[in-house]
């Protein structure tokens, strides 16, 4: 991977990040730039032919930060659909840092698979919460402030989907649990208030 942070934050544990949540789909091509947005609370990109991510985070975020994701099921309303945004709890701009990566990444997984790349960002926002949530114990809430039931968000075979990009005899190994990744990345006491702040990604 070719790596670059402009941020303040550590460079070594980023990358190290970024390369373990990619597995275990091949990083050598991708290139991979953090810097900070100049206006919005977050943003990230993806160009699919350089294999190039970015990753913009804003300078005056809070954290613990919430984000809107757009993992519900969309819903039928006659004419027209809706969907809940439910929302996912990270706790430090390493978490909401991984969350966009794991998002832009799947875009690039979607192309490299020959898969048509159009309306993709719900699958892109399953693919990272479910890193989040299933190693980091992110929260991800609904309007009530209730968890949200698994089957309710996590309900398609996205590494099926991207197969094809995954090289043959990587694509059943599991990526580590969190338990596995040592005290570098152990888990940061939450805030007991959080302020929900609705963003979106935009590519």
């Amino acid at each position: 991977m070719d790596f670059t942070n402009d941020t303040a934050l550590e460079s070594a544990r980023l990358h190290e990040l970024f390369v373990r949540y990619t597995h275990p789909y091949p990083h050598e091509r991708l290139c991979v730039r953090v810097r900070y947005s100049r206006r919005s609370a977050f943003s990230g990109s993806c160009y699919y032919r350089e294999g190039r991510i970015f990753i913009n985070l804003g300078r005056r975020n809070r954290y613990p930060y919430v984000i809107c994701t757009h993992v519900a099921r969309a819903r039928s309303f006659g004419t027209h659909w809706r969907r809940e945004a439910y929302k996912l709890t990270v706790t430090d701009a390493y978490e909401l840092a991984l969350f966009i990566y794991r998002h832009e990444l799947f875009h690039h997984l979607v192309h490299a698979a020959g898969r048509c790349v159009r309306r993709k960002e719900s699958m892109c926002d399953r693919f990272a919460t479910r890193v989040l949530v299933d190693h980091f114990a992110c929260p991800l809430l609904d309007s009530s402030g209730s968890l949200v039931a698994r089957a309710a968000w996590d309900f398609q075979d996205l590494d099926g989907f991207v197969s094809a990009a995954a090289p043959p005899i990587l694509r059943n190994e599991p990526a580590p649990l969190a338990a596995e990744i040592g005290p570098l990345f152990a888990a940061i006491p939450r805030a007991a208030a959080i302020r929900p702040i609705p963003v979106t990604i935009r590519l």
